[in-house]
């Protein structure tokens, strides 16, 4: 069995910091330098959105990393399959929106803060990766334990390999 959770997350974890500096430089960017270049000086609301999703990571992914280990009393399955599923959803929505709105400001658009939207929108991409593949082991933990009454979630959500 190779424990799959909390490598996961902390990869999670960490693409979601690296998103949050990604989408922190652009938003600056629009509220501050874009005066010049833009009549609209608000920072898109795709930005912001990634933003929250990145924020949202941080806060829960500790819970879904380390309470079944450490605190399993105040875990339960699907809590853990609900907030996998719904920063799943946060984490698509997100990269897809920020990828859409880089492609409105098309191939002229050649500053830094354009290659930061595209970094930020291929790393929200990869979060939502990431958490499609955690929602999948909660849900197979969700499956494999129906009808036993067991509420509180694997504490290792693993996989096995075949050998």
């Amino acid at each position: 069995m190779i424990d799959l959770n909390l490598p996961l997350h902390a990869v999670q974890f960490l693409f979601a910091i690296i998103t949050l500096g990604l989408t922190g430089y652009v938003n600056h960017w629009f509220n501050s330098a874009s005066w010049y270049y833009v009549d609209d000086d608000n920072s898109p609301s795709q930005v912001n959105f990634l933003i929250f999703s990145a924020v949202w990571t941080m806060l829960v992914t500790p819970y879904l990393a380390l309470a079944p280990r450490f605190v399993p009393k105040i875990t339960h399955k699907f809590v853990t399959l609900g907030m996998n599923a719904v920063t799943c959803i946060f984490w698509f929505a997100g990269f897809i929106a920020l990828a859409a709105y880089r492609g409105d400001l098309g191939g002229s658009c050649t500053a830094t803060v354009c290659d930061c939207i595209t970094a930020a929108a291929v790393f929200g991409a990869f979060e939502w990766l990431l958490f499609t593949a955690t929602t999948v082991l909660a849900a197979l933990h969700v499956w494999r334990t129906r009808g036993t009454g067991q509420s509180k979630p694997a504490p290792d959500m693993a996989a096995t390999t075949a050998t």
